[in-house]
């Protein structure tokens, strides 16, 4: 639309380039019908008219065109601006959920995985939650990422729904491995599993965001998390460790100030 735009913009100084000398050549012309005879002086001021009526008429063509080219770009340039406000009061209503579910802790920067490794070790008492069987039915799945991602969190979100969340959840995270989703999938199971007293669960989950996607914004506060964890069992010896691998991993994060200040009580 924009190349269109341009192309007409173009097109109309090239042509107003063109008429302007034409039409003083014309007026040139006009005056100097004095000559010859009268029907040779109409038949020419008839031709130079016909002229100057073609010449307004294609203006006026193009001047339409790129009115409209105008009003186009207008109307695109509103709706995709309504359309980035839709998408960030979601993200903002995300992320305050998130905050509202989660017992501190924010976003970080990226990482390495090796302490997260020892971590989910160290973490998980028993056999991969994600191998177990769904405490509910798992909603029909529409076979795009995007769309079951988005029907998992509506399931938190919206319907208040967990036990059908964590179903949602592990079957989003075994049916699209390569998502970009990955991560905060694996997030959300963490946190529900924690909130639901399931806390081996939930430390399995926070701890594969760290060690599979450890360039991820949840990396830092997953850690964090699995810390938590491992202080509310009694373990301080191992809560006190992954607390230091926070502080070293994610130095600037707000999860490493969280750290810190849990690893000082111990």
């Amino acid at each position: 639309m924009i190349s269109s735009f341009r192309t007409h913009l173009l097109s109309l100084s090239l042509l107003v380039g063109v008429a302007a000398p034409w039409a003083a050549n014309a007026q040139a012309t006009i005056s100097n019908v004095g000559s010859g005879s009268v029907e040779d002086r109409v038949t020419t001021l008839e031709r130079i008219s016909n002229s100057q009526a073609q010449l307004l008429q294609q203006l006026q063509q193009q001047l339409s065109e790129t009115q409209s080219d105008i009003d186009s770009l207008r109307g695109q340039i509103q709706e995709n601006s309504y359309q980035l406000n839709q998408v960030v009061e979601r993200q903002k209503g995300l992320y305050q959920q998130i905050d509202s579910l989660s017992s501190g802790g924010a976003n970080a920067g990226a990482a390495a995985a090796s302490g997260a490794g020892a971590a989910a070790a160290s973490s998980s008492d028993s056999s991969n939650p994600a191998a177990a069987p769904a405490a509910a039915a798992a909603p029909t799945q529409s076979g795009d990422a995007n769309t079951d991602y988005n029907a998992a969190v509506a399931l938190v979100l919206e319907k208040k729904q967990y036990d059908q969340a964590i179903s949602a959840f592990q079957a989003f995270v075994k049916k699209y491995p390569d998502s970009t989703y990955q991560p905060n999938a694996n997030y959300w199971l963490g946190q529900l599993n924690y909130n639901k007293g399931k806390k081996d669960d939930a430390a399995f989950y926070f701890a594969t965001v760290v060690k599979n996607y450890p360039k991820s914004p949840k990396s830092a506060d997953a850690l964090l998390k699995v810390g938590v964890i491992m202080q509310e069992k009694g373990d301080k010896a191992k809560a006190k460790a992954v607390y230091q691998q926070v502080v070293k991993l994610y130095p600037n994060s707000e999860a490493a100030k969280q750290a810190q200040k849990r690893s000082a009580t111990l």
